[in-house]
Parts: C-alpha cells; structure tokens; sequence
C-alpha cells in the first residue's frame, strides 16, 4: 500500500509533465527520426541514438527523454519496412519477421503484413509500458532473482528455437546452429584473451564479426541475388492485396498469440543482455508450436509476423526495467540511452536506485513517453504503409543497385573497415548456399547471436559452481538448479520435444525440390572442412586457457558429428530423397532468366572498385554501369538515379557523421569529401 500512495502523485505528475505541446513536439520529432533511421537496413537504434547524443547536452531533461523515448519506441516499428517489402532484416529485432512478411509481400500482400505487423508492434508496445509502470517499483527482487544460472538458460532457450526451426531435416538445423555458434566465436575470447580462428596477420578477425554483417549476409544478400536473378517486382502480378485493414483483423484474430509473445517479449526484455536479438526468435518458436498447421511457415503465415512483432516492441518496455533500476543497459541502444541521460541538464538525472528515489515522476513520464511513442509511431506507419508497399510493385533491377548501395553502407559503419564489405560478401555467399540446400538460417543466426553469450554464462557459472561445490555438494546443487532454473529447463525440454515431433511439417527454405547427390555432398564437405578447420585450431589453445577452448571444442565437436552422420545419410540415401535439397533444380531458382555467378558479380565489383577508389567513386560507376548495362535504363533515366543515389549517400551520411569506406587512391591523394 505504500509503494502505491507513493506512485499514484508521481503518476499524475508524470501525465502534468508530458502532456505539454513542447514536449509533445519533441516526442513526434524523435518518432519521426525513428521512422526514417528504421527504415533503412542495418542502422537501428543504436545509429539512431548515436545521432542524437551531441544535442542530449544540457538539454531540458524532459524534452531531451520525449526526444530519446521517441526514437527508441519506434525503431522496432519501422524496421518492418525493411523485413517485408525487401525480405532484408530492418535490425537485430527483426530477422524472424523477414521468413513470413516477405513471402507475403512477393505474394502481393505487403500491406497485408505491414499492417499486421504494425497493430501487433503497437499492442506490444502498450503492454510494454503497462507492465513498466506496475513493474518499476516491485520488479527489483524479480531481476535480482536471475543470476547466472538463470541466464545461462535463458540463453539455452534461445537455442531450443532451433528444434522448431530446423525444417525436414533436424540435423541440419542442429549443424547450421552449431555453424553459426563456430562462426561467432572467431576472434579474442572474453574469458583468456586466446585468438581463435583470427591470428595478427588478419588483426580484422581479432574483434569477431559483427551482427549487422551476419543478419544482411545471411538474409539479404541471397534475397536480393535471388530476386535479382528473376527480373521481375518482388510482388508478382504487381498486387498489394487487402490493404491494411485485412492485416488488422488477421491480428484481432491471433490477438491471444499477440498477447503471449507480448509478455514473452517483456520477459527476456528484463534480462541484461539478450534483448532484440533473441526474442523475436522465441517468439517466432512460439508461434510455430502453438499453430496446428504448420505447413505455411517460410512461406508467407502471418501468425509468423503477428509473434515476433509483438514480443520485439514489447520488449523495450522490460529493457528499461534494468536500464532505469539497476543503470544496466538491457541492449546496446540502452546503454547509448544511460549515456545521454547523463548529459540532460545540469547531470542531476541518474538512472538506477537514485532514479526511483529522488525523480520517480520523471521515471513514470519515460514510461508514458514510450506507450505514447508507439501510437503514433504506429498511426505513422499504417498510414504509410500502402504508399511504401508500392515499392514491391517496381522492376527489382532498378530497386537491387541501391540495396546493395545501402546494405555495403550499414555494413561499413559496424566497424569502419574495407574488411566489413569482404565480410559480407563471404558471409553472404554463406547465406546463399543455406538457402539453396534448404539449411536452416535462422537457426545458423540463432546459433551466432547466442555464441558470446553462451560463452560467457557458461564459463562464469561454471567458476561460481564449483566453488560452491568446493564448499559442499547441497549448496552447489542448489546454485545450479533453483526453481527458475527448474522451470526454464523443463520450458526448454517441452520445446524441443515439440519441435522434432513438429520438424517435418516445417519448412526452412519453403518446398524446396530435391536434385542430385553432387551439389550438396560438396556444399556438406565444405561445411565438415571449416568445423575440422576451427577444431584444430581451438585445440591448439594451451590447457592453462581452458576456459577459451572448450565451447569451441564442445558445439564444434557436435556439429561435425551432424555432419559425419548427414554424410552417411547422404552415401546411404537415393537421388530424390529431401536430404538433397536444391533450390537449383525447380522453382524460381531454377527458371531464373540470369545465372548466380553473373548476377553476383555485380556485387563483387563494386567491393573490388571500392579497394581502389573508395565507395563514393566506385558507386558511380557500378550505378551507371548497373542501370545501363542490366536495367537497360536511357541514359536520361541512368543519370537522374544516379545522382539521387549519391546525393542521399552524401545526405544520409553527413546527416549521421559517418564515413564511407577509403580505397588506395584515398591513401595516395587527399581528396574532399566525400571522395575521402
């Protein structure tokens, strides 16, 4: 009853405080920018807040939060752009939107999921906030219940999606996983220091490789040569279907999945250091198990948008729980968030225990702030949702050269490095391959984004456990499995029992055809050479440095066991059998007018014009020479995209303070920029 008299003044202060024109004003405005940086691939809240920080200091406090909260609130709404009319993941929160929204969208029915997506964002959104505001003062114990075995299995749960993900073929799923998690290990171990897979010749491999690069490699890469390839609108027939009234209903109609992903969202939204790049998967699992037919996933369900996008935005609201409790960021754009909060005013604001204290009416407007911010995030987005999904309806040739412009850009920016765009050529003949043979990319993604975590839980709960049982046997047993362990175990068992009873009405790729042995028994040998490759080298890390190698050497020791037994299977089975799998053999793939190599050749040449000239230069020409020789554009056409192209290149970049990748002409002359 205290914690009640206590917050119901503040609430009411909170409302005097926000609903004021100026700082109303300011909530559009960072809505509006939210809008325009999640509409572009790769960028996300963290780009987004990062222009904002040089403004946050000595701001008024509340004007600068409506600014931030805007920002961040919508981010997760506008992504959806990207996921479905482009099949491009927006951001980190929505990859699992892309397997079902852009099927929609090539089947004509953008605005379809658009808005589906938009009404389930802005439920999430709303429960989001609810759940802050009756949280923010109670959630303390909550959080501090979940200590590292609790996280570990959380992370753990995570990987359990990948038995519903992993399609006809359960160990391809478990093998591109255990890909995924190799892959994400590269670089310097957090715990040792070891090098793995990464020595001082490639210093680039030292950091690992970032998300931005392995979500546009793994998903948009193959979408665009594959689209690319048939010469035609990413909708056929050029349809938008029922418009955004339809997507509503279809979420009035699955309103309780809604509801449930919802609250899944604001769960691991609460956790440090999970956040967007896992819920949307668990969602996504969730979905699948809770539908009866599951035959339509990957090929366009909306119950696969409808999941995700409810649990990504609701998500943000259990972010902030830690955020302003503890002054933990849940995210990396929370942690940009606790940066700029520092810089409003005079620095009286301070997230964490002091926040709730001494400006608790401040901390319920952020709440507020965030529930307004997704209405008229979503108001915006619906009502430009049948305008933008008229994207889908123009001649993909003319739309491909500026994704490849955009996404070569995003991917630059995650670490200012010429070796950023090799990265995500490699990773992106990755992508192409997975999908060709019908392997799992969730589940390849699934497994990268959980190997630092992973990891990391593994190895500290291991220190704590056995020291507790050092001490004695009980306690040690009762470290490791507390009741929220207990539950999370038994949550994860159910999944994956579920998802291998479940695994052949799935479809990772969609129907995809089988052909001849050959191709995939190469493509498998290639995958069994890497993981011996990466074995060898962790176990070349000395004894002293356990703790760096025996992740490397577990998962990769597990998923070259896949693969051995796939092998077998493979020697074993006829031509026909769905373990050969090859988008090659039917379907649009196969009927495709323009050939793999030829079409990706384009992309390659603007990466090797790049190491020459730098990206400004080198674009010119691939745009020129694109839209001449491969478009068939009129020179008048050819020129007037062009310089719109470079002009919003040079737009967007000077807006964001960014660089373009240099190439040896840039370390031979000095030029203005932006050719420097």
């Amino acid at each position: 009853m205290e914690m009640i008299a206590t917050a119901l003044p503040s609430l009411g202060e909170a409302w005097a405080l926000i609903l004021q024109p100026v700082v109303l004003g300011y909530l559009v405005l960072g809505v509006v920018m939210g809008l325009a940086v999640g509409v572009f691939p790769g960028l996300g809240g963290i780009a987004g807040l990062s222009l904002l920080l040089p403004f946050m200091f000595g701001m008024d406090p509340v004007l600068g939060l409506a600014l931030m909260i805007g920002m961040v609130a919508v981010v997760p709404t506008s992504d959806t752009f990207a996921s479905v009319l482009m099949g491009i993941p927006g951001s980190s929160a929505s990859q699992a939107t892309v397997l079902d929204g852009f099927p929609m969208a090539k089947k004509g029915q953008a605005a379809r999921a658009l808005s589906a997506a938009f009404a389930s964002s802005l439920f999430g959104g709303l429960v989001g906030a609810a759940f802050l505001t009756v949280f923010i003062l109670i959630a303390r114990p909550i959080v501090l219940a979940f200590g590292l075995p609790e996280m570990l299995m959380m992370t753990i749960l995570g990987l359990s999606m990948v038995a519903v993900l992993a399609g006809r073929i359960p160990l391809k799923g478990v093998a591109a996983a255990g890909l995924g998690l190799m892959i994400g290990t590269i670089g310097e171990a957090d715990a040792g220091g070891s090098l793995r897979m990464a020595t001082y010749d490639i210093p680039y491999l030292t950091d690992g490789l970032k998300l931005v690069i392995v979500g546009l490699g793994i998903f948009a890469i193959p979408e665009i040569v594959s689209l690319l390839r048939q010469d035609r609108s990413i909708a056929q027939g050029a349809k938008l279907g029922g418009g955004w009234m339809e997507g509503v209903k279809d979420w009035f109609a699955n309103i309780w999945l809604s509801i449930r992903c919802s609250i899944i969202g604001v769960i691991v939204g609460v956790i440090p250091g999970l956040g967007g790049s896992v819920v949307d998967w668990i969602a996504y699992g969730h979905s699948v198990q809770t539908t009866k037919d599951k035959s339509n996933f990957g090929k366009g369900e909306v119950r696969g948008v409808i999941g995700p996008e409810s649990s990504n935005n609701a998500k943000e609201g259990g972010g902030l729980v830690p955020t302003l409790l503890f002054g933990i960021p849940g995210s990396g754009s929370m942690a940009i968030f606790i940066g700029a909060v520092a810089l409003l005013g005079s620095g009286e604001i301070e997230v964490g225990p002091n926040m709730l204290k001494d400006n608790l009416d401040i901390t319920y407007a952020i709440v507020w702030l965030l529930a307004l911010a997704n209405v008229v995030g979503t108001i915006l987005c619906i009502a430009a949702s049948g305008g933008i999904a008229k994207l889908t309806t123009i001649r993909f040739t003319y739309l491909a050269p500026f994704l490849f412009m955009l996404i070569s850009f995003a991917a630059f920016q995650s670490g200012q490095n010429f070796e950023d765009l090799l990265a995500l050529f490699a990773i992106g003949l990755i992508g192409i391959f997975l999908r060709r043979f019908d392997w799992s990319r969730p589940a390849f993604l699934i497994g990268f984004v959980l190997s630092n975590p992973v990891e990391k839980f593994t190895n500290q709960a291991f220190q704590i456990a056995s020291f507790r049982f050092r001490k004695s046997f009980g306690e040690g047993i009762d470290y490791i499995f507390s009741p929220i362990v207990i539950v999370l175990l038994i949550i994860t068992v159910v999944s994956v029992v579920l998802g291998i009873r479940q695994a052949k009405s799935i479809m990772a790729e969609g129907d995809v055809q089988s052909g001849s042995k050959r191709a995939p028994v190469v493509f498998l040998l290639v995958l069994m050479g890497y993981l011996a490759f990466a074995l060898t080298n962790a176990g070349m890390i000395p004894n002293y440095n356990m703790t760096d190698k025996i992740i490397p050497l577990v998962v990769g020791g597990i998923a070259l066991f896949c693969c051995v037994i796939l092998m077998v299977q493979m020697m074993l089975r006829t031509e026909g059998d769905s373990i050969f799998a090859d988008k090659e053999v039917a379907g649009e793939d196969a009927d495709a007018p323009y050939g793999l190599w030829s079409t990706l050749a384009w992309f390659g040449g603007l990466i090797a014009a790049t190491f020459v000239v730098g990206f400004i230069i080198a674009l010119v020409g691939f745009l020129i020479s694109f839209l001449r020789v491969r478009a068939g554009a009129s020179w008048g056409k050819t020129m007037i995209l062009t310089v719109a192209g470079i002009g919003f290149m040079c737009l967007m970049a000077g807006a964001l303070n960014r660089d373009f990748p240099p190439g040896l002409l840039q370390d031979a002359v000095d030029l203005p920029w932006p050719l420097k």
